[in-house]
């Protein structure tokens, strides 16, 4: 690819942006468990690879999220398989979303709203609920690849083309709507990392801070870690008895 390429993004069902916002602006904080769970999947896409094939940029697989709060943006970068501008045309630019509309109601009535958006796929335009723009920079695995930029205002036209993009991975950098500063924040997106990402078996920074345990306490060894004995502490509580 030598030139910039601006299209439309293939969707089954038209205004399938609107029905997400609407059905789940809520929830919107999940944007940021989607693009780290992606971001973990291309780094187990990658070790699987490396059991048979040899790559360039070692093994120190990591999830970096960070902010700037004078550019309003939040970017979540992984150092995982990557993408080509083919890989980047087929993921990113083509959605297969038939029966929209009735799915996201049932699952709005059933109360599972944070559910819809892994069930299709859709993780990555979780993204659009809280930014004005997207962009992706990414750069495939395979020896020869060149880095990719794409980059969307309206989830629906996008334009692609390459960059200069030196190492492995992908980069997504959310411009984040007025109504999205709250998680200009280090304490927010950690939170958030906690909340949905705490078990994810990559390490995942917050400014450089590791904000996730990768390993549940329950499947410590109690001499291990000192929040064993407060998560028991916690657990066993209601076994307590009071007497007269």
């Amino acid at each position: 690819m030598s030139e910039e390429i601006k299209g439309r993004i293939s969707v089954e069902t038209e205004n399938i942006f609107p029905i997400i916002k609407k059905w789940l602006y809520s929830e919107k904080d999940i944007f940021l468990r989607e693009l780290v769970s992606n971001a973990c999947d291309a780094i187990a896409k990658l070790k699987k690879v490396s059991l048979s094939e040899e790559f360039d940029g070692g093994t120190d697989y990591k999830i970096d999220i960070d902010f700037d709060q004078h550019e309003r943006t939040v970017t979540i970068e992984d150092n995982g398989i990557g993408m080509t501008d083919e890989e980047v045309s087929k993921y990113i630019n083509q959605i297969a979303f038939s029966g929209a509309e009735e799915f996201v109601k049932k699952y709005q009535s059933e109360g599972d709203k944070p559910e819809i958006i892994g069930h299709f796929g859709l993780g990555f335009y979780s993204s659009f609920m809280v930014s004005a723009k997207v962009r992706i920079e990414t750069k495939s695995y395979r020896k020869g690849s060149v880095g990719v930029t794409w980059e969307s205002e309206s989830g629906t036209d996008f334009t692609l083309k390459t960059n200069e993009k030196t190492g492995r991975g992908t980069k997504i950098t959310l411009f984040l709507d007025g109504d999205s500063g709250e998680f200009l924040d280090a304490w927010k997106l950690k939170e958030l990392v906690r909340k949905y990402c705490d078990f994810l078996p990559v390490s995942i920074f917050v400014k450089g801070e590791q904000a996730n345990k990768k390993t549940p306490l329950w499947s410590e060894q109690p001499s291990a870690s000192k929040e064993f004995y407060i998560f028991q502490s916690l657990s066993m509580s209601w076994m307590r008895i009071e007497w007269g």
